[in-house]
């Protein structure tokens, strides 16, 4: 059902989009149909990237998922740096971080233990992502901050660019680590391997790949347009440039992954869940957050690697939160309550500011 609607919203919002930003018409009326079109064309990219991840298997379908989702993010992201909007850019970081760690993996615990009391996944990567975690989000994100209180705007930068090259250095390590130098070596549920790899992938792995490629280039055009209406919608609606970037960008550039986590918890399938909602996370930290800071070195204005205090302070209490909850490798309904509350709190904190 929910992919015949987005199959119309695809071959209707498409077109609509192209005409719309040819005739001109009003922000609001386009920004909902680019919102609802990136949406649409997202879920293509989280069907193409679940039919590879049965060819390829968990670990890899987790990654592939997180970068396919994390690619409308970037898209956006990097066309809203062209136009100097640097506090949509990081609030949409920030919202990215507390929509995988809070929204996704609350809503993913939460359905999940409603079909299931309890649900496991596996401990050792859960550590190892809790590691990763409190690096990516705690260590590089707080750093910046605090030495940048007593350095210049140059300095600053240069700091920033620094700590980008080691993050994206250290997150190709933990991929390698992950991938090649220990894959299988922390492996416990063989009999869930063995069920994914009976499963029947829904497109062919040519067909997977050739969407894709169509849906990435049809949300670049589309979020280029998005970016331009930030302006009128904030006025319109009264929303602060926070809060377009940490609610609305971050869920409309997560739609994918928000939708392929929830449908794999409810088939009982923690494993790519927490993949997904965590790797997705420590991919904006350690890969999309310094590619962006390293990007914006082309455009008039530079983006150093510097939350407001609100960001940073909701991004390392979300962090900490996922690791204290994810750390036993079991997950239930409850749980999921806990991390959604805690994204409500803050959403409204945002809203408000």
């Amino acid at each position: 059902m929910m992919n015949k609607i987005f199959t119309v919203l695809v071959f209707a919002g498409v077109p609509l989009s192209v005409i719309g930003t040819w005739m001109h018409w009003s922000s609001i009326i386009l920004f909902i149909i680019y919102c609802l079109t990136i949406i649409a064309l997202a879920s293509f990219m989280g069907r193409a990237t679940e039919s590879l991840a049965i060819v390829a298997g968990p670990r890899i379908g987790g990654l592939l998922n997180a970068t396919f989702g994390n690619a409308v993010e970037l898209i956006i992201s990097i066309f809203a740096l062209k136009e100097g909007l640097i506090g949509v850019v990081l609030a949409s970081l920030t919202g990215s971080v507390l929509g995988n760690l809070l929204l996704v993996a609350g809503l993913s615990f939460f359905i999940g233990g409603l079909k299931y009391k309890r649900q496991t996944f596996n401990v050792f990567d859960a550590r190892h992502n809790s590691g990763l975690l409190m690096f990516g989000v705690i260590v590089a994100f707080v750093i910046p901050e605090i030495f940048s209180q007593t350095m210049s705007e140059s300095k600053t930068l240069s700091f920033s660019v620094g700590i980008s090259i080691i993050l994206i250095v250290l997150y190709l390590a933990a991929l390698l680590f992950k991938l090649v130098t220990h894959r299988g070596v922390y492996q416990t549920d063989d009999v869930s391997e063995g069920r994914h790899k009976e499963e029947e992938p829904e497109w062919g792995k040519g067909k997977a790949i050739t969407v894709l490629l169509l849906a990435t280039v049809a949300v670049a055009y589309v979020s280029e347009n998005l970016v331009h209406t930030f302006q009128s919608v904030g006025e319109t609606f009264g929303w602060s440039e926070l809060f377009i970037g940490v609610v609305i960008v971050a869920i409309v550039g997560n739609a994918a992954e928000h939708a392929s986590a929830i449908i794999m918890a409810y088939k009982n399938k923690m494993d790519i869940a927490v993949e997904i909602a965590i790797g997705s996370t420590l991919q904006v930290a350690m890969f999309v957050a310094p590619l962006l800071v390293l990007i914006s070195l082309m455009f008039p204005t530079a983006m150093p690697l510097v939350f407001t205090l609100p960001e940073l302070i909701t991004m390392v209490t979300a962090a900490l939160l996922m690791i204290i909850l994810s750390n036993d490798g079991e997950t239930n309904w409850f749980e999921g309550a806990t991390l959604l509350a805690a994204y409500l709190i803050m959403g409204i904190g945002f809203y408000l500011l």
